[in-house]
């Protein structure tokens, strides 16, 4: 195994472990915040919302930011520090009797999450290559699912005894995450070249590409967020416990452990990514409309189930779009913009789904919140389903496709991009320091994007 093959497989095998302690540590606390502050301390759901949405919004509205600083100054230094934040920002969540003391704690754990996030997501892209990031995505998906439950499950039955234990736990998770970082993480760059902060910044603004597909994705997002406030508000008002909550986040696991791995890998080979984003979309949106008039458990996990199938479906596809689109020469920066749709649906979600929540209890009308976001959730499928998107996004980011001649392949794959950029092209080099899996030079990928004019070889 050559030295570059080496460093991307134990670099998948640390991303794993990285990502378990993240997850962990994010599922042991944020699904109990809106049952502790709602359902325990008798605040207005609109209150806990605001905290959340100001999480999610300084996360991913500044992720650009923190993206464009990794990008300067590395990734090691920007994860390990915004760790510790996060674990600093889930400390004061423990003291919080005040909601200014909430939504310090949240926009404190949110500047955190503003450091590690965007160097993560590009430590994916440069370390898997384009033919494998969708599966890898999908592995990904399954840990996340994997690891909300353990995390809902154990911050379920500390929250038993005192919410401060739950807030130490997640604390003490993403010390532990930075403690790995800072001892495992070698010094790498996130770019093929050294980027100033303003030259990252300005050439993901120029790129009217991406940044049309980011903005796109906010009524996306705005349906997903309702999985850490309004559905376990739900399932607790149903339920009459706040312990139901952990068998939604089973049914997540059970759904993305049996079906993620074999739904992405058979879809992959079906259908554009574009598509498969749409489509699972639309599934979410359809689940999300009844609940409202849902009053048994069971109809209430059924149509989660549903939920959790679109999501499964969406994600996925959405990963792999975001990952293609990154100009190699700026990936933190790219990473941390694509999170902007995230911080603008996510924000809206929660401010605006706890609202709504509040508003449709006061009028007696308990469906009006999940009717209101299904119907902004088919938005963006109508964004979707024109060719608005496919004129805005290059060739390399569709997914793998059978070529209707019947021989070879479509030219829509970032798979047959790879063998072309990376084959025989990867070295690993020491920079004063700081290791690089280089990649061809721009100029190199722009070519071989030209080149996806004429039929495609059979690979």
């Amino acid at each position: 195994m050559s030295r570059v093959s080496q460093a991307r497989s134990l670099g998948k095998y640390f991303l794993l472990v990285d990502n378990m302690l993240v997850v962990l540590g994010f599922f042991v606390v944020f699904p109990l915040i809106s049952i502790r502050f709602v359902d325990q301390m008798g605040w207005a759901a609109l209150m806990v919302g605001i905290a959340l949405g100001l999480r999610q919004l300084v996360q991913q509205g500044l992720g650009i930011f923190g993206g464009a600083i990794a990008d300067r100054f590395g990734a090691k230094p920007m994860i390990v520090t915004g760790m510790l934040m996060r674990a600093g920002g889930f400390a004061a969540m423990a003291v919080a009797h005040e909601p200014w003391v909430l939504w310090f704690s949240c926009i404190l754990s949110g500047l955190g999450g503003t450091l590690f996030d965007p160097p993560r997501a590009a430590l994916v892209v440069k370390l898997v290559r384009p033919h494998q990031r969708g599966r890898f995505f999908s592995i990904l998906m399954m840990q996340d699912s994997a690891g909300a439950v353990i995390g809902a499950l154990l911050g379920s039955w500390l929250l038993q005894y005192d919410f401060r234990l739950v807030c130490s736990a997640g604390a003490a998770l993403f010390i532990a995450c930075a403690a790995f970082n800072a001892w495992y993480l070698p010094a790498w760059k996130l770019s093929t070249v050294k980027t100033p902060i303003r030259e990252g910044l300005g050439r993901v603004l120029r790129d009217k590409r991406f940044v049309t597909y980011v903005l796109t994705l906010t009524g996306y997002y705005m349906l997903a967020v309702q999985v850490m406030l309004m559905l376990p508000i739900m399932v607790n008002d149903i339920a009459g416990s706040p312990a139901a909550v952990k068998w939604m986040y089973a049914i997540e696991a059970t759904i993305s452990l049996t079906l993620l791995y074999p739904i992405a890998r058979w879809s992959e080979k079906r259908f554009r990514l574009e598509h498969r984003l749409m489509a699972g979309l639309l599934v979410m949106t359809l689940a999300m409309l009844p609940i409202g008039m849902t009053s048994s458990l069971q109809q209430l996990f059924t149509l989660i189930c549903l939920f959790y199938i679109g999501s499964i479906i969406a994600e996925p596809a959405r990963e792999t779009l975001g990952a293609s689109l990154a100009d190699a020469r700026a990936r933190g920066s790219y990473m941390g913009f694509s999170r902007l749709g995230l911080a603008f649906g996510g924000a809206l979600g929660y401010a605006g789904g706890g609202w709504l929540f509040d508003a449709g209890k006061a009028v007696g009308q308990p469906e009006l919140p999940w009717l209101m976001l299904g119907a902004i959730g088919l938005s963006p499928s109508w964004r979707y389903g024109g060719n608005s998107v496919r004129n805005a996004l290059p060739p390399v980011c569709w997914s793998r496709a059978p070529d209707a001649r019947g021989g070879g392949f479509s030219c829509f794959q970032p798979i047959l991009l790879a063998r072309w950029v990376l084959t025989g092209h990867d070295a690993l080099c020491q920079d004063e320091g700081r290791y690089e899996l280089e990649e061809p030079h721009e100029k190199d990928i722009d070519r071989r994007r030209a080149n996806c004019q004429r039929p495609a070889e059979r690979l």
